[in-house]
């Protein structure tokens, strides 16, 4: 039994050190666009469309390349991501434009996009089932801790030696995590399967669509919710939506697997993940919004909320996230997501001159929660999967999940801004204006919170499935 432990663990490092590239790289250019923008002379406001170019093809190319991994080897997909995600990088050092630097994004987004569907494939086929959320818990603790760091380090490279420099060591990153990873095997990877009857005009579809609702929010904000330019993009999201489900219907080997995607634990997981995860994460952004109002000048929370929030993270994926191993993963969930309530509650108290002890206990009490909340969904999500499906499963889960925060953004953050907007047209003083708007989000939170914890309770039993399989193979 040890060497069958040691013999999982052991194999499972190139992966690690996989996502603790993408997670690590990804820290360090949280503060690129702004830095890129800045140096280029334009917009500050372009800045979103660095970051929407990468979020589009990180979500959009996952069920596609998961489904290429189970055709492909989990082993050569990993590498090649590792491969174009290092060429995306190298660009990005090189970009002389804006479009360039777009291009490049996008190439990092599709090398991230291929690592993350073979990680996780890893762990739901090769961890023993009772290590399965440990498996996910290592995966969340490597991202989050990797990226708690990656913010401060990158802002101290580009005021020295400028924002090519920072990148260049991004670069000198990802190849020294290919080396070591090109070198170990995975013995315990399933054989490849037959190149038939791939779904290539679902992988299109897949791509324009939702490349598209991601970018629906951004054109509504940047554009106007009437405008044509969002009304165009609206109306071409639709149209895709169609065309995916018709052309989904007849593939033999759809892109989304469908009998997965309409199994009781992955939808009621995915709504859930959008009434919690997704929301939630906006909290941060927010928090930061409802400093620069109340106490402009306070730095603290600007440069301390994304390392708060993530640390948080790391102890609720630690802490949280392996007692579902042992306990019931719903009744897990429900206490994870009643301390993802009580940090929103939190917002309740907040005052025009909130303590810093405040701001960072409900934005740190928030990623513990968010920690545990992601790391077990994933365990209730993936449950089950046989090998030669985990990579077009995990894929689409992806998927899902990080459209999740995109969507809590882009719904939450406009809500608060524009409400401060209002209470500022009414007379009302800018700090007074934004502690309203943040006890008005507080008591909405706290509402889909409960939502969520409904829904949580409907999940399957995941223990009691697994007792009951086990009896039916005696």
């Amino acid at each position: 039994m040890m060497k069958q432990s040691n013999s999982y663990l052991k194999g499972f490092i190139p992966y690690a050190l996989a996502a603790f590239m993408i997670s690590l790289v990804g820290g360090f250019s949280a503060v690129l666009g702004p830095a890129f923008v800045q140096d280029m002379g334009i917009a500050y406001n372009n800045t979103t469309w660095t970051a929407l170019a990468q979020a589009m093809s990180t979500a959009a190319f996952a069920p596609i390349l998961g489904k290429l991994g189970d055709v492909l080897g989990r082993r050569v997909t990993l590498l090649t991501g590792i491969i174009v995600y290092t060429l995306g990088n190298a660009l990005a050092a090189l970009a002389p434009s804006l479009p360039v630097m777009l291009i490049a994004r996008f190439i990092v987004g599709v090398g991230s996009a291929a690592v993350a569907p073979v990680v996780l494939s890893y762990i739901v086929t090769d961890f023993p089932p009772h290590r399965v959320a440990k498996g996910f818990s290592l995966y969340m603790l490597i991202s989050s801790v990797s990226v708690i760091f990656g913010p401060a380090l990158s802002g101290l490279i580009i005021s020295t030696w400028g924002w090519r420099a920072m990148v260049w060591v991004c670069v000198a990153i990802c190849v020294a995590v290919f080396i070591p990873c090109a070198l170990l095997k995975d013995e315990n990877a399933p054989p490849r399967r037959p190149f038939q009857h791939f779904d290539g005009l679902g992988a299109v579809l897949v791509l324009i669509f939702f490349s598209l609702v991601l970018c629906i929010p951004s054109f509504g904000q940047n554009f106007g919710w009437g405008s044509s330019a969002f009304l165009s993009v609206l109306s071409a999201a639709i149209v895709a939506l169609i065309a995916l489900m018709l052309v989904e219907r007849r593939a033999v080997q759809p892109i989304l697997p469908g009998s997965f995607m309409a199994r009781r634990a992955f939808v009621l997981s995915v709504l859930a993940l959008t009434l919690t995860q997704g929301l939630m994460q906006a909290n941060m952004t927010n928090t930061i919004v409802f400093v620069n109002y109340t106490q402009p000048g306070n730095d603290v929370i600007s440069a301390y909320a994304i390392s708060v929030m993530y640390l948080g993270m790391s102890l609720g994926a630690v802490l949280l996230g392996p007692l579902a191993d042992r306990f019931e993963p719903r009744t897990v969930l429900t206490g994870s997501l009643l301390l993802t309530g009580i940090s929103c509650a939190l917002l309740l108290l907040f005052t025009a001159d909130a303590s810093v002890l405040l701001l960072m206990t409900a934005l740190g009490l928030l990623g513990f929660g968010l920690g545990g909340n992601g790391t077990i969904f994933m365990k209730v999500a993936l449950s089950g999967l046989p090998g030669d499906k985990a990579g077009a499963a995990t894929g689409t889960y992806g998927l899902f999940r990080d459209l999740t925060a995109p969507f809590g953004v882009a719904v939450l953050v406009p809500f608060f801004t524009n409400s401060i907007t209002g209470y500022t047209a009414k007379g009302v003083t800018a700090a007074d204006a934004a502690v309203r708007a943040i006890r008005t989000l507080g008591i909405i939170e706290i509402i889909c919170v409960a939502a969520g914890i409904l829904v949580v309770l409907m999940l399957p039993r995941i223990h009691h499935e697994r007792r009951n399989h086990h009896a039916a193979e005696k």
